[in-house]
């Protein structure tokens, strides 16, 4: 049976990912950050050298919270550079994705529309987004398909914690609604399940149309 490991997969995205993965035939570890944190890397090296391969790995983890710039803390950088950045390298350095998998990273489209109100993710976001399309092309001697998720505005308890009025912002978007988490998780299984596989390296702007930019 084939293996697929889902970080950040207690709620929100990550949690439909995860129980979208189910409903196919492979065996799903699904991980909360109490069960690896990537911003410990004694964490992330523990939990790779237990689980040292996998069909499918699913790079997801929460963001920082609001901060002005000049509040930033060397302890919140440090923090987040190992969360969003450093934490997720090393699980592509040490867990082999076998030939012809899969690796999703669920980052943001603060990666094509920086933040002011999120600079830490805009930040190390943007740079792991470079380090996995530089792997898009290595791992796809292996027919490994890498694609990196960058969602918008998805009903999540994290776009709670950033909008002040959700019901009111959700009106403003060109859907009139926020992003439902079950369509990332259906979109990932999808991908999975009917082999597409000449994707790999894109961007998946999941944000309703949201966004100005058009790459």
């Amino acid at each position: 049976m084939k293996r697929a490991i889902v970080f950040g997969a207690s709620r929100g995205i990550g949690k439909s990912i995860s129980d979208s993965l189910k409903k196919l035939d492979l065996d799903v570890i699904s991980l909360s950050s109490r069960d690896v944190d990537t911003s410990d890397l004694d964490s992330v090296n523990e939990f790779a050298e237990k689980n040292n391969s996998t069909d499918i790995l699913v790079l997801n983890t929460g963001g920082p919270p609001v901060i002005e710039f000049e509040k930033i803390t060397k302890e919140d950088w440090d923090k987040y550079h190992n969360q969003l950045l450093v934490g997720f390298c090393i699980l592509l350095q040490k867990i082999k994705i076998k030939d012809g998998g899969y690796v999703f990273a669920i980052t943001s489209n603060v990666i094509k529309e920086p933040n002011s109100k999120l600079i830490i993710s805009s930040a190390y976001r943007a740079a792991f987004s470079s380090v996995f399309k530089i792997l898009s092309k290595e791992f796809a001697s292996r027919e490994i398909t890498m694609i990196n998720i960058a969602p918008g505005p998805i009903n999540t308890d994290r776009t709670k914690e950033l909008v002040d009025n959700v019901d009111e912002f959700a009106k403003s978007l060109p859907m009139k609604r926020l992003g439902k988490p079950e369509e990332i998780g259906n979109f990932v299984s999808s991908i999975v399940k009917n082999e597409i596989k000449y994707l790999s390296g894109a961007v998946i702007n999941f944000d309703g149309s949201n966004s100005n930019f058009i790459f």
